[in-house]
């Protein structure tokens, strides 16, 4: 691509929309990267796709010819080392992570492992059939039902303690599904930029943190820093550098967590990486960097440069 001798960015594309369950998403914080790419100093190309073929990809990506490529596509294909892995055949360089902690981020269960494999907290958890599921509660409840490659809360189903019947989830659920042990406890977040934590959200909704809270203006109420003890919110800031790590991402990422208080750090869990996080206006990695002093179009430059650095 034309200027990449030179190792400095002049040009972005930004690709966003694709074919997954997050497409809106994915426009949304693709508009608000693209946005605020302009206002640092880039040239910039949004390409919004569709149901996304590698030709079309490589056909407009030709067209641009970027000195970067922003990956803001959510979901499958876009965040799962699909997208990453023809970037890398075409030798551009892109933001967030590559191929290898892509897929394992998407995939919740090889994730899990690799996590107790870094000793890091996490609660125990079957990939099942759904149809099985649907028949009978596959592990005593309370607990959680979800795609096991899917993120932004998307087909979520809660089975609370007593509860007599197995969750009816839905026809579009996958065949396969991951059920893991309900986390009770507090939302917590941190976001990892480059390999430095920057902080920790307490995340505070009036029920699940689902696909709504988190995109809805007003579905959940963002409290930064979070409230909690120190000691809590120096573990949360080494577990998501150590989560990062154990993926082998790079760029910037995000940790969840559940923290049950009454246990102390023992109640501290780490749910997923986000090797993605959402760019929109309610979203929390930008609003964990403007907390730590870095604006929106400064977060944008370092994402690109740092894409360019790593190629």
């Amino acid at each position: 691509m034309a200027g990449r001798s030179s190792r400095t960015a002049h040009s972005v594309a930004v690709l966003m929309g694709g074919p997954s369950a997050e497409r809106e998403v994915s426009l949304s914080s693709g508009r608000e990267c693209a946005a605020a790419l302009r206002v640092a100093g880039y040239q910039v190309t949004e390409i919004e796709l569709g149901q996304a073929r590698g030709d079309e990809i490589v056909r407009r990506l030709a067209e641009a010819d970027p000195d970067v490529v922003f990956n803001a596509l959510h979901g499958r294909w876009g965040e799962d080392g699909c997208v990453q892995g023809l970037l890398d055949w075409l030798d551009i360089p892109y933001t967030h992570s590559g191929v290898l902690a892509s897929a394992l981020a998407m995939d919740k269960s090889r994730a899990k492992d690799a996590f107790r494999g870094a000793g890091l907290p996490v609660v125990e958890s079957v990939i099942a059939d759904a149809d099985e599921v649907r028949r009978r509660h596959v592990i005593p409840p309370p607990y959680v039902v979800k795609p096991n490659d899917e993120g932004s809360s998307v087909g979520v189903y809660i089975v609370h303690d007593g509860a007599n019947q197995p969750p009816q989830l839905s026809a579009d659920m996958p065949a396969r599904v991951m059920v893991e042990t309900y986390a009770p406890g507090r939302e917590l977040t941190t976001t990892v930029m480059g390999d430095r934590a920057l902080g920790v959200t307490e995340i505070l909704t009036d029920g699940w943190y689902d696909y709504a809270a988190k995109y809805s203006v007003g579905g959940s109420r963002h409290v930064i820093p979070a409230d909690i003890p120190p000691g809590i919110a120096e573990a949360c800031m080494d577990l998501a550098c150590r989560a990062h790590r154990a993926l082998g991402c790079s760029g910037l990422t995000r940790t969840d967590f559940r923290w049950d208080d009454s246990r102390g750090l023992d109640g501290l869990i780490i749910l997923e990486v986000n090797t993605q996080p959402g760019m929109t206006p309610t979203s929390l990695a930008p609003e964990q960097a403007a907390h730590s002093g870095i604006d929106f179009p400064a977060l944008m430059r370092w994402m690109v440069e740092d894409a360019l650095c790593r190629s």
